[in-house]
């Protein structure tokens, strides 16, 4: 599948096209949080409604936000963009034994992305989101899933994705459906960021975060 010019909306080249020259001194675009009615919506599927140029320097300067803010991950609804696409990236940090599964995901754009669990496996962990900054959650997500999703070409892909890197499209693939993952946490769990270093980072597994806190992995 590729893209072609006869399903360019003009109306909403210019308006995307308007939304990306509203950046701070950086270049990056703000950050949409919780309570804003965007990030609560059905985003709509990509057909080619953006120029090439445009759809290129929209995935730019999502890239560029996410890694700016830093993130991991940063989807449409997040930059008030009601569009099935986003941006993920991640690299190995520290140690190779964690037990989250951190591991490599080159960059991507994800248009229209979908997953399916491959088992019942699943874990929790701690998440946070750059929608609900300054807090994590414990949230429970499948371990192994078969993603898909079209590039910047049109092209579509398909792979099988495990531990970290599958949590990472679990969220952001979430967004475009209008959920954050605060909505499946485990609440108890909540805590802002200077908790979590103080009292809950030093176990990657949040068994004591749980005894302690009351909730169940």
């Amino acid at each position: 599948m590729a893209w072609t010019s006869k399903n360019v909306d003009k109306d909403f080249d210019r308006d995307v096209r308007a939304l990306l020259v509203d950046t701070d001194e950086d270049g990056n675009l703000p950050i949409v949080q919780l309570g804003e009615p965007v990030l609560r919506m059905e985003t709509e599927l990509y057909d080619g409604q953006l120029s090439h140029k445009t759809l290129l320097k929209l995935i730019e300067v999502m890239h560029k936000t996410m890694l700016a803010a830093p993130g991991v991950g940063l989807a449409g609804p997040q930059i008030g963009l009601g569009l099935a696409i986003a941006v993920v990236e991640d690299h190995i940090r520290g140690d190779e034994e964690d037990p989250r599964g951190i591991d490599e995901l080159p960059f991507m754009a994800i248009i229209n992305p979908h997953y399916e669990p491959l088992n019942d496996e699943t874990a929790s962990f701690y998440e946070g989101c750059l929608s609900f900054d300054g807090y994590q959650a414990v949230r429970k997500r499948y371990l192994h899933i078969k993603a898909t999703w079209l590039d910047e070409l049109g092209n579509e892909h398909e792979q099988e994705l495990h531990n970290w890197p599958a949590r990472i499209f679990q969220h952001e693939t979430d967004h475009l459906s209008g959920e954050v993952y605060i909505d499946k946490a485990e609440t108890r769990s909540l805590t802002t960021y200077d908790n979590l270093e103080d009292y809950w980072a030093f176990e990657a597994v949040p068994r004591e975060a749980a005894e302690t806190l009351g909730f169940e992995l």
